[in-house]
């Protein structure tokens, strides 16, 4: 006898666009919250594998990476003091040291990345028709925490 499938009814849950945040912790006043951001607010991109598989005679070794790269992109908008703040920084030092990233929901947690410097800042064209200024950040997230575990 067959079984009728059953709708699991799982919750897809929320996305909140203005949760989102970009929090220096060195320099407070360059903090950027929703109200700072264009449309495509802010983004994280990895850049490097996790882990690397490595050739041998009859198979691979497993190696797992300490630490990625990571990408962050945030639209500031040029029509607020906040991306003159980021151009004046970026002039002084554009080494920043810790960032933590904001994700736009509570279920998936802030990420913590180090070492952080402005790789550049697009201030875009100055057309009246596009306020953003891109501002493009990189650092370094940790990874495979146990790795560092011994037994």
């Amino acid at each position: 006898m067959a079984t009728n499938p059953v709708n699991p009814q799982i919750s897809q849950g929320t996305l909140n666009r203005v949760r989102a945040s970009v929090i220096v912790a060195g320099y407070t006043s360059l903090n950027i919250a929703s109200s700072y951001m264009g449309k495509n607010f802010v983004s994280v991109r990895f850049d490097g594998d996790f882990s690397q598989l490595i050739n041998t005679a009859t198979g691979a070794v497993t190696s797992p990476e300490p630490y990625v790269f990571a990408d962050i992109e945030v639209d500031l908008l040029r029509t607020q003091s906040l991306s003159q703040d980021w151009m004046t920084q970026a002039k002084a030092t554009s080494v920043l040291g810790d960032v933590t990233v904001h994700p736009d929901t509570t279920t998936f947690d802030a990420m913590q990345f180090n070492d952080v410097v402005i790789r550049h800042i697009d201030p875009g064209a100055f057309d009246g028709q596009d306020p953003v200024v891109r501002l493009s950040l990189r650092g370094v997230f940790f990874i495979n925490n146990n790795l560092w575990t011994f037994v």
